[in-house]
């Protein structure tokens, strides 16, 4: 199995579809420290990715998502202890930051949108072939540990 879209060009299409969506309508929302929650989620989401990729690092294994049957060790330890997808929910946390950073009620959608999209059209493949690879010990892993949080 093999993915097509690298999951940072989905990310830049779907924050691209925010930035357009405002230009678009306008913003409609603003409130008082609004910078300050978009600078807290865009660095909560970029560590959470961080120490996702230096898990991978350290175990030695790819971190490259459009091939994951190369994957030579299965994570299950630091942040993969409570979440299966750490770096995906790391992007998510940012495009979280986009939608309040834009300040536009519709773009909510594209961040449904996008988690949504990510889990059907990345995630689940992946876990596919982790099954295929792993076996038993990832179904064990799926069953500790939930895909999101």
């Amino acid at each position: 199995m093999k993915l097509k879209i690298p999951p940072a060009i989905q990310f830049l299409f779907f924050a691209f579809a925010m930035f357009i969506i405002t230009k678009l309508t306008g913003k409609n929302f603003s409130f008082a420290l609004q910078n300050v929650v978009v600078i807290l989620l865009f660095a909560f989401g970029a560590f959470i990715g961080l120490l996702a990729v230096l898990s991978f690092r350290k175990a030695h294994t790819t971190i490259n998502p459009l091939d994951p049957s190369k994957a030579s060790k299965l994570v299950t330890s630091d942040l993969y202890q409570y979440t299966r997808n750490p770096m995906y929910l790391g992007l998510v946390i940012i495009q979280t930051a986009l939608f309040f950073g834009f300040g536009n009620y519709y773009n909510i959608i594209i961040l449904f949108i996008y988690g949504w999209y990510l889990t059907n059209y990345q995630i689940k493949p992946e876990e596919e072939a982790l099954t295929k690879l792993f076996g038993e010990g990832y179904t064990q892993y799926c069953e500790k540990v939930r895909r999101w949080v």
